[in-house]
């Protein structure tokens, strides 16, 4: 019995300290909407937050249209995706940024997919058996996560609001997270039965 006292706490635990890393403090201290009121620029654009202090931080999230949204600054550009990857959902502000045959690239954390921060495309390393010696080389799976247009004014980063009539892979985990948390949200807001 003891056992089973020590191991649900263990896993408690776990999932502590796992939901204070997913909500990080620089995540949620930015601009962006949410379901509320959105802040917006110039034609409609979404306020992300300060150019010097994103260029400071590399990359943060915000909320676009409900959807978590991650913006990358590297090597003097500014890029915006979904923060899902299309794979399985894993969280892309925590990947590393590599540069692979040429092109910046966000590598998921989770199962070390490949994807371009300009494009968005998913990049697989592949052989061709045909070939006499056959060498890996990078190949294109197509555009698989949402890339979103980022504008710079007056030292302020938005971000152009989605257009949902193109379909993405990666909008299948966007919208699961956003469900996920707007569950949560109503789970912690609601009032205990009396």
């Amino acid at each position: 019995m003891l056992d089973l006292v020590i191991l649900s706490l263990h896993f408690f635990l776990c999932f502590l300290i796992s939901l204070a890393i997913w909500r990080r403090r620089e995540d949620v201290a930015l601009h962006g909407s949410s379901t509320g009121t959105v802040e917006s620029g110039p034609d409609g654009l979404i306020l992300i937050g300060k150019e010097d202090d994103i260029k400071k931080a590399g990359r943060v999230t915000a909320k676009v249209d409900g959807r978590e949204v991650v913006v990358f600054y590297h090597e003097g550009k500014f890029h915006a995706m979904d923060s899902r990857c299309y794979h399985e959902g894993g969280a892309l502000r925590l990947g590393d940024i590599e540069d692979i045959d040429g092109q910046a690239c966000i590598v998921c954390p989770w199962h070390k997919y490949v994807i371009t921060l300009e494009t968005g495309e998913g990049l697989y390393e592949g052989v061709d058996p045909l070939e006499p010696s056959p060498t890996p080389q990078w190949r294109s799976k197509g555009v698989k996560q949402r890339i979103h247009k980022v504008t710079v004014d007056s030292g302020n980063v938005y971000v152009s609001p989605p257009d949902f009539s193109v379909k993405f892979d990666s909008d299948y985990f966007a919208e699961k997270y956003r469900k996920n948390e707007l569950n949560l949200e109503k789970m912690c807001n609601s009032k205990p039965a009396k």
